[in-house]
């Protein structure tokens, strides 16, 4: 067997690396992703591993953005850039962490509503960031 391939721990059926289309559905709405993970010939379930998962939680964390008019990942990275922040130094200045703005852009994590109404704020009116710095340096 090669490194390819792998035996499924409850069917015993030999399963190969691969890529398959699957339907994310969350209230009324879905998104259709390719998933990396093991399968087997036919249609029947495999095995996702880290990176399989990664692709289905960020595909549910977009629908759930979509559905309660959170910001989704392209929309933060948009503004940070707008506002010429690093996502160390959005984290730092706008609440969340070092890696919060590097959660909130990969999809691993959705804004929080606070975040995501300061966010929009700063979008309208970039100028106020320069606030937030006078007081942090105070």
């Amino acid at each position: 067997m090669s490194s390819e391939t792998r035996i499924h721990p409850e069917t015993g059926r030999e399963l190969r690396r691969g890529i398959r289309a699957l339907t994310i559905r969350y209230r009324g709405l879905e998104r259709t992703v390719d998933v990396p993970g093991w399968y087997p010939e036919d249609d029947s379930d495999g095995i996702l591993g880290h990176d399989g998962l990664t692709v289905t939680d960020a595909a549910l964390s977009e629908i759930k953005a979509e559905i309660t008019g959170l910001p989704n990942p392209d929309e933060v990275r948009r503004i940070r850039e707008k506002l010429r922040l690093s996502q160390r130094r959005a984290g730092e200045l706008l609440g969340g962490g070092p890696r919060a703005f590097q959660k909130y852009e990969s999809g691993e994590v959705v804004v929080s509503r606070p975040m995501a109404n300061l966010l929009r704020l700063l979008d309208r009116d970039p100028a106020r960031l320069e606030e937030l710095q006078t007081e942090e340096a105070a």
